[in-house]
């Protein structure tokens, strides 16, 4: 699920629009963390990636991930919604960076749960 929806956010991207890239990486990172907290066995609720990745066990070593959770966490609701903007829509305040940026944040996240998923599977963690 993580992997169709960073590739739907590429998509978005390419097509210049970029709130929606902004929240699919958001989401797709938000998948991802999720799949691996519950596949531990533990609980997975909320959306932030940040308090996701916070609830990874620490020999997991999230910590290079937390700003980066950080920036994906603004961009679940103000991508999506009107009147979380003074005037506009939330393709007025997006750009192709902020979106690229996203994508490239969500991409680390998902890279570093596919390893850390390999790395407990093998003992290694």
């Amino acid at each position: 699920m993580a992997l169709g929806t960073v590739r739907s956010a590429e998509g978005d991207l390419e097509r210049g629009d970029y709130n929606w890239a902004c929240f699919k990486a958001h989401q797709s990172a938000e998948f991802a963390v999720k799949g691996l907290l519950r596949g531990l066995g533990l609980g997975a609720y909320g959306h932030s990636v940040s308090a996701l990745l916070a609830a990874a066990p620490s020999e997991l070593k999230v910590l290079n991930l937390l700003q980066r959770a950080k920036t994906l966490d603004k961009y679940y609701v103000p991508t999506r919604y009107p009147n979380a903007w003074a005037e506009g829509s939330p393709a007025d305040y997006y750009t192709r960076e902020d979106a690229s940026q996203a994508i490239e944040y969500a991409k680390s996240i998902i890279s570093w749960v596919e390893e850390a998923w390999r790395s407990l599977k093998q003992g290694r963690v």
